[in-house]
């Protein structure tokens, strides 16, 4: 498949395996890459830049394949020093970044000069609309359907999609919703130039979660997520689990985020990935988990959307037309 994205990051399929916090290693990124896709590191899931340095570095070595590396902003509780990050994403060589949260405006100057292609993950077309303004490469347009944060608005993919198109000039990635090769081609039939996904990329046999993890979202069904800090304005979606229903409760009372802090913490949310306890923290999934079915390769999983979406475009559509 060519589009504008795959021009743009010279990549084989029109697929991005989007960060993820703590599941976006060296080697889920370099298998995503190898397999034709995007394979994205997160830069924060490394304590330190000097980790994130020897990360990119492990990277490199497992692929010859261009990957990126996500900086997300301003949604972690500790303090950050995103300019030490930011060095050493330029200093790597990385030529793709994901950036995510807050704005990249702060960094845009330094990554256009580093000759850094930024792809900006939005929730809303104004968002997006800013994000191409401060000279973003691309937009990542996160559908009410996304798993993390969807954003306060509720509008899903169907929509969100082609009004983003509607109004941008720079190349948009459809992001949320998306699991196998139908939407694939229902993106591309809405204007994208890609698909984003996260969920999807979590169920693979490389993504470093614990199994338990991976067969539950294999069971789970489109209505099995729960929408968890919708008083606190950061709206996250999750796996309905204990500790979903716990969060879910302290809200309805009217309590504060100190009081749930202890059950989502990314201290917390990482011994669960690790551990497999279904209902030992917060599990961030999203919609698309009632569409997945198995457990693949990230190259079993790429050539099969690849395959499916061109099935659908080439045979079923077109004979629709004839």
């Amino acid at each position: 498949m060519k589009t504008k994205i795959t021009e743009m990051l010279g990549i084989e399929t029109p697929i991005i395996c989007g960060g993820m916090m703590r599941i976006g290693t060296a080697e889920l990124a370099a298998a995503a890459s190898n397999a034709g896709a995007l394979g994205v590191m997160t830069a924060l899931s490394q304590p330190t830049p000097a980790l994130l340095k020897a990360e990119i570095e492990k990277c490199r070595s497992l692929t010859d394949k261009p990957f990126a590396v996500n900086l997300t902003v301003g949604v972690v509780a500790t303090e950050i020093n995103y300019d030490d990050y930011v060095d050493v994403i330029i200093e790597s060589g990385v030529k793709i970044v994901e950036t995510a949260g807050r704005s990249p405006e702060p960094f845009m100057e330094r990554f256009n000069a580093a000759g850094i292609k930024v792809i900006h993950k939005c929730v809303a077309v104004r968002h997006a609309l800013k994000a191409e303004k401060i000279g973003v490469a691309a937009v990542s347009i996160d559908g009410f359907e996304c798993a993390g944060h969807p954003g306060e608005e509720d509008v899903t993919g169907l929509v969100l999609i082609p009004a983003a198109v509607n109004r941008l000039k720079i190349p948009i990635v459809a992001s949320g919703g998306i699991a196998d090769g139908r939407g694939l081609a229902a993106a591309l039939s809405l204007g994208a130039e890609g698909i984003n996904m996260g969920t999807r990329f979590m169920v693979t046999q490389e993504a470093p979660i614990h199994n338990n993890i991976k067969e539950r979202i294999v069971n789970m069904n489109e209505t099995d997520t729960s929408l968890i800090f919708r008083t606190f304005r950061n709206t996250a979606r999750v796996l309905t689990n204990d500790v979903a229903l716990k969060v879910a409760e302290v809200e309805a009372q009217g309590g504060d985020f100190s009081q749930v802090h202890g059950l989502v913490s990314g201290q917390k949310q990482d011994e669960t990935w690790k551990s497999g306890d279904i209902d030992g923290g917060m599990i961030t999934v999203g919609m698309c988990g009632g569409l997945i079915n198995d457990i693949p390769t990230c190259k079993e999983l790429v050539s099969t959307i690849v395959s499916d979406a061109e099935e659908i475009i080439n045979k079923r559509l077109s004979a629709m037309t004839a």
